[in-house]
């Protein structure tokens, strides 16, 4: 189904640029503001005397605030347009991070992680719309899968940074998270101009939210966003409690990122080639065996193949439903279709670190990478039997 021309962006040879610039929305609004936290839980949870499911509960405070935001997401894209709904994500998601580093106190801090996951969906939802009309555009999922993988050069950039300001001054984290902030400003800069959509943008209410088709896939999504989010949120305090030392915990996240930035090399082609069904089950059954490796040996070697594998899928999962959705639904049920996807992401989110941080308080730190294990290998078998209206997109 192809949109009409005038709903499109810019089909200039240059999109891939575009798109770099577009992710730098991802790499904020997910892989500084919503990742970045669990580089920081430590050293935060040692400071300000936290259990392991108090820290859960900041996440928690962050996906109830992306679930509120990705209900305002859907409503502020049809009436303002994608282009000021993905600004004003960017811009509260600067502000929430500043915010976070102003105090210690837990009601403070819940706040403002809560604030910024209302910009980060704001950001996800909008730029997902945008990135799929330059994916239409231009013929390739592209576009998707590199506004995607933006996330992977946030988390990069925390790797290489955070782990060994955090082992060196530890009850400075505040210092920590007004440098993400700083460097939240910059990315909203740079993609300002990148989330322009040529031509008129659709703003009516008229779209309608495509679930029923695809809730096979809906329920997949569910399942992953509960899981997903526990292992980039517990690894650090997982490896800390295995008296990992710093720079492998570094070298290990920064190669996280680093994967998740190159994935679009190796999922491009495929998502062009595979039915989505068969895209969505590889990646969640090679998530469910990735975070399951660290549980049977914590070498070197495992963790390496452990975080590559992780790195260079789990942000392919959102590109994949987004291809879906952008095949099955018609350009005008895109914004609402996508802001309902999120909600159910954001619903998996908001569970899903609390729930495996209060296991761990009762077991180990490693119980919350064999949540993610389970979860996400659950949603790889929804995901392996499509009905019958998937197997057409």
């Amino acid at each position: 189904m192809t949109p009409t021309a005038g709903s499109l962006p810019r089909q200039a040879p240059d999109y891939r640029w575009s798109a770099a610039r577009l992710a730098l929305g991802t790499a904020s609004a997910l892989g500084i503001s919503r990742f970045a936290y669990g580089l920081l839980l430590p050293a935060m949870r040692t400071d300000l005397h936290w259990s392991l499911a108090q820290a859960g509960a900041l996440t928690t405070a962050n996906s109830l605030g992306y679930l509120l935001g990705a209900v305002l997401a859907g409503i502020a894209a049809r009436r303002r347009g994608p282009t000021a709904t993905f600004r004003l994500g960017m811009v509260l998601t600067a502000l929430a991070l500043a915010a976070t580093a102003v105090s210690g106190a837990y009601l403070a801090l819940l706040t403002a992680r809560a604030a910024a996951g209302i910009g980060g969906a704001l950001v996800f939802v909008a730029g997902g719309v945008i990135a799929s009309r330059s994916a239409a555009a231009v013929r390739s999922p592209a576009p998707i899968t590199i506004y995607f993988a933006g996330a992977g050069l946030g988390i990069a950039i925390s790797g290489a940074s955070l782990p060994g300001m955090m082992a060196y001054a530890p009850h400075d984290w505040p210092m920590a998270w007004l440098g993400l902030a700083a460097f939240a400003l910059l990315a909203t800069v740079a993609s300002w101009t990148a989330a322009r959509v040529d031509g008129p943008e659709l703003r009516s209410a008229t779209g309608r939210r495509r679930i029923r088709p695809l809730w096979r896939t809906a329920v997949a999504y569910l399942l992953f966003a509960g899981g997903y989010i526990a292992y980039v949120t517990f690894l650090s305090a997982a490896l800390a409690q295995e008296h990992t030392p710093v720079w492998q915990i570094s070298t290990l996240w920064t190669v996280l990122g680093i994967s998740a930035v190159a994935a679009p090399r190796v999922w491009d082609p495929l998502m062009g080639r595979w039915p989505p069904a068969r895209v969505l089950t590889t990646l969640l059954a090679l998530l469910a065996a990735a975070s399951a490796l660290p549980l049977v040996s914590s070498s070197h070697a495992v963790l390496a193949v452990s975080v590559l594998t992780y790195g260079a899928t789990f942000m392919t999962v959102p590109a994949a439903v987004t291809a879906t959705i952008r095949g099955a639904t018609p350009p005008e049920d895109w914004t609402p279709t996508l802001s309902a996807f999120t909600t159910v992401f954001a619903a998996g989110q908001t569970i899903g670190p609390w729930a495996a941080g209060a296991i761990a308080d009762r077991t180990s730190a490693a119980a919350t990478l064999a949540w993610t294990a389970a979860l996400c290998a659950s949603a790889a078998l929804v995901a392996a039997y499509p009905r019958r209206a998937d197997r057409r997109i």
